[in-house]
């Protein structure tokens, strides 16, 4: 199995060399295997057409030069989907929460939180939770998330606990995200890739 947070490592300076950040890396799929890679522009939060092709042709020269001298970091058939977040896009960093504070977002938790006893929501723990974002404090491992929850009321949790977490799709987050050309801005580039038969 591919070494994901390799992959990641690889795949980031390429990313940056362009300007752009890295939003997430996922490898998925049984025989139809895809390396999908997230990136924007810092300054709109998105990525264009022409922005994603250059990021996918950065990645697959590396990946085929890898691949010439042995080192390839996918031994397997893949296609390369190079992507913009999209307006309901993942939260993936810390930053992300603190950007997009005052917004709608759906998480979900690996232990989750205790709703209050007056709440009427039983005493286990809601590891699905979906409510408005208020703010992220203190960093790294210490990095607590709170938020209005829909249900619950405000909760806070660590950072740490969230397996998956994405902003809903509102009036107020369209409102909020800049437009760039429309004409692809969310397309995905894809790359077929088969490994090299290295026997002569």
């Amino acid at each position: 199995m591919a070494d994901l947070a390799h992959i990641a490592a690889l795949v980031e300076p390429e990313t940056r060399a362009l300007g752009f950040d890295l939003v997430r890396v996922r490898l998925q799929g049984g025989d139809d295997l895809t390396l999908q890679v997230m990136a924007e522009r810092p300054s709109t939060g998105q990525l264009t057409i022409e922005d994603c092709t250059a990021l996918s042709h950065r990645i697959s020269d590396l990946f085929d030069q890898l691949e010439g001298e042995g080192k390839d970091p996918i031994n397997e058939p893949y296609r390369l989907e190079v992507s913009s977040p999209g307006i309901d896009r993942p939260l993936t960093r810390a930053k992300d929460y603190a950007t997009w504070a005052g917004h709608e977002a759906r998480i979900v938790l690996h232990d989750g939180v205790i709703p209050p006893p007056d709440s009427g929501l039983g005493t286990g723990a809601r590891k699905n939770l979906s409510g408005l974002l208020i703010d992220l404090s203190g960093e790294g491992a210490d990095a607590i998330i709170t938020m209005n929850e829909r249900k619950v009321g405000r909760i806070s949790f660590p950072l740490t606990d969230v397996i998956d977490a994405k902003l809903i799709l509102t009036n107020r987050l369209i409102a909020a995200t800049r437009p760039l050309d429309t004409a692809g801005a969310d397309d995905i580039i894809e790359t077929p890739f088969d490994s090299i038969d290295t026997e002569d």
